[in-house]
């Protein structure tokens, strides 16, 4: 009621004279970009100002997004316009003119509520119950929802590309082997996966290198599925899969521990805790493969609002530096370590297209809102390796 979207066009036009992107409002009015060129930006009702105007910032933005009030016509060329466009320095007065203007765009209304697929975790970080919740809040939308972008593998972390694979398939086959291959793997060996997945892993290894595998993962449904496909594999006396939490574990000594892309959700209060869990876990003189994303540059912030809402509740990749201290305070020292960044953009190119061919199926499995955010996710994630943001390694140690 009362939405006026010209007194906002006009302030917009006036605080940023140079604009590399326009602007569409749902009166059909526009805000044209200066070089003629850009993404557009459709603003699709008031509601997408007042989600703004509620929570300003990157937060309100994914907001509207989610919600569908915002569209804008190329997610990449939209990514890439944040990642290097900067904008000016707007003084007091110039933004409580933005901001009363944008009052008067979105009307005399009730705020809108907040999009079904965010989630606020509740409880003490990385508590055993809250990181539960969160990485169900990410895993259990769907099984036949990952297989639209993972592939038959259901291998949910960075592919191995440049070792020569040319297909998804094969870059996630060469990435399961030279883990196995790091670690050593002989027959008859206990093997531990921490954050296991679907378990393609486990399923490898005992298929190609004869070990006993434990996966563990916090996902029932995952945990479900995986038990599935070890049976048809005919791998159920070499693989046993559980739905625990790595703090949990309280088995005799594993031969080598595998963690691959499970580290980024330790969090910095529980790394040290992580890393002498595992070291408990293994026996003196086994082998460690941890594979996760870090964070490159100092400064940067763990994580953005719109990920920790959407994405990845409580996610928050550490600097390899703060990892590699906690393994070897925990008697762990480091003995190999192999970057993996342009892999992981190539895994991810793979799966943002994929998931575009499949769009309308992940729509009817998860809801339009899931879906607005995962192709958004996919690109951003994709965005940070090639940028400089984040990174992938592997870090093998051994116990002393």
């Amino acid at each position: 009621m009362l939405a006026r979207p010209a007194p906002l066009r006009d302030e917009l036009a006036q605080a940023l004279p140079e604009r590399p992107f326009s602007i569409e409002f749902w009166d059909g009015s526009r805000l044209d970009a200066t070089n003629g060129s850009g993404p557009t930006f459709h603003v699709r009702s008031p509601a997408a100002v007042a989600h703004a105007l509620r929570a300003p910032g990157q937060l309100g933005l994914g907001r509207a997004y989610v919600s569908g009030n915002l569209e804008v016509d190329d997610l990449d060329a939209a990514l890439e316009l944040l990642a290097e466009w900067e904008a000016p320095s707007l003084d007091g007065r110039t933004r409580a003119r933005l901001a009363f203007a944008a009052a008067r765009a979105a009307g005399i209304t009730r705020p809108p509520p907040v999009p079904a697929a965010e989630l606020r975790p509740r409880g003490r970080r990385h508590s055993v119950e809250r990181d539960a919740r969160a990485v169900r809040h990410h895993y259990d939308v769907s099984n036949d929802f990952f297989a639209l972008f993972l592939g038959e593998s259901l291998t949910y972390s960075c592919a191995v590309f440049s070792r020569g694979a040319k297909t998804l398939e094969e870059a996630q086959e060469t990435k399961l082997e030279l883990v196995c291959t790091k670690l050593g793997l002989q027959p008859g060996e206990r093997i531990l996966d921490v954050g296991c997945g679907w378990g393609s892993f486990p399923i490898h290894a005992a298929r190609h290198h004869g070990v006993q595998v434990t996966g563990i993962t916090l996902s029932p449904p995952q945990a479900e599925l995986a038990r599935r496909r070890v049976a048809e594999a005919g791998l159920a006396e070499q693989v046993e899969i559980r739905v625990a939490d790595y703090r949990e574990l309280a088995d005799e000594p594993f031969d080598a521990i595998a963690s691959i892309g499970m580290v980024e959700h330790v969090g910095a209060n529980q790394i040290d805790r992580y890393a002498h869990q595992l070291a408990r876990m293994l026996r003196p003189g086994g082998l460690l493969l941890n594979h996760g994303i870090a964070r490159v540059r100092y400064g940067d912030p763990e994580a953005g609002p719109f990920s920790e809402r959407y994405v990845f509740p409580d996610a928050a990749p550490l600097h390899l530096s703060r990892i590699i201290s906690a393994l070897e305070g925990a008697g762990m020292p480091t003995d190999h370590v192999e970057g993996l960044a342009d892999d992981y953009a190539e895994t991810l190119r793979h799966w943002t297209r994929r998931f575009d061919e499949n769009l309308d199926e992940a729509r009817r499995l998860a809801g339009d809102e899931r879906a607005r955010v995962w192709r958004l996710y996919l690109r951003a994630a994709r965005n940070g390796f090639v940028t400089g943001f984040t990174s992938i390694y592997q870090v093998r140690c051994r116990r002393s």
